[in-house]
């Protein structure tokens, strides 16, 4: 992706030369398995685990905070982050006026090391990306992507971030038309298998979403880009994640999508630049 530069997003919040001694939270082990399990690309993974981490919160063994000078390759990620942000607060708030929907209320991002505080509890670095509706910030730890390429096998590179970015972005506009609010309601009176369906819907069109932003944002991309977002949509699929975890695959427990889902509704997204014809809902629940 052409990023070098560019305009920059005043909302990121990079923190990452800050971390805390010794453990944030006991029972961090268990968090991580549940998160990485079920919550890879959180989408509302602040808000799913927040009852968890309120549990553990208690039991925080905070030390001083730790200040650092950030390395000049931490230094162009963070870089790199900002101009990521802003194109999409660019193409969504060009896209809000043209589907008059009124404004497009920007996100803010936080990059973070080690563990990080939000309105939706304590998490730390094996939450993976998420985004916290609670504060309507995005948060991520960076070394996330080694694991995503060491751990789930999908290639890497600049804009398996960018994918990953634009999906939690597009919780956040989720967020503000009302659409993760009528899931929690549509959630809390279904069976766990349509719950779990209703989230597989949500996450879907979070993917597609981020093609959306993708075919808007054609103009900056290189050759491999597309294909680098596809391979991160196939790694954590959740059809995916269970054979490489359990060796077995449960539909019914799906709460993020196969891996041919999701690059389908990333791809969908891509090609038709229309943030209308994102239905999930309708396309998997009908």
């Amino acid at each position: 992706m052409k990023w070098q530069g560019r305009r920059k997003s005043g909302n990121l919040e990079d923190r990452r030369g800050m971390s805390r001694g010794g453990k944030v939270a006991a029972g961090g082990g268990a968090i991580a398995v549940v998160v990485i399990l079920l919550q890879l690309f959180g989408g509302e993974t602040g808000q799913q685990l927040a009852p968890i981490l309120e549990q553990v919160g208690g039991a925080q063994n905070t030390q001083q905070v730790e200040q650092r000078e950030l390395t000049q390759q931490e230094k162009a990620m963070g870089d790199f982050m900002g101009t990521v942000l802003a194109d999409t607060e660019d193409i969504w708030n060009r896209l809000f006026r043209e589907n008059n929907l009124g404004d497009y209320k920007e996100p803010n991002m936080v990059l973070f090391t080690d563990a990080v505080s939000t309105r939706c509890g304590n998490a730390t670095t094996a939450s993976g990306p998420f985004y916290c509706p609670g504060d309507q910030k995005i948060y991520m730890d960076l070394r996330f992507f080694n694991e995503l390429k060491t751990r789930f096998g999908a290639k890497g590179g600049d804009f398996a971030i960018a994918y990953v970015t634009a999906h939690e972005v597009g919780h956040h506009i989720q967020t503000i038309l009302g659409t993760s609010s009528k899931v929690r309601q549509l959630q809390s009176r279904a069976s766990k298998t349509e719950a779990n369906r209703l989230s597989v819907a949500q996450e879907l069109q979070a993917d597609f979403y981020a093609g959306v932003w993708a075919h808007h944002n054609r103009k900056y991309l290189e050759e491999g880009d597309i294909e680098e977002a596809l391979s991160a949509a196939n790694a954590v699929g959740d059809d995916a994640i269970q054979k490489r975890t359990r060796g077995r695959v449960n539909s019914d427990s799906f709460t993020h999508g196969s891996s041919e889902q999701r690059m389908q509704w990333f791809m969908k997204g891509y090609r038709t630049g229309d943030m209308r014809q994102g239905d999930t809902f309708s396309a998997l629940l009908n």
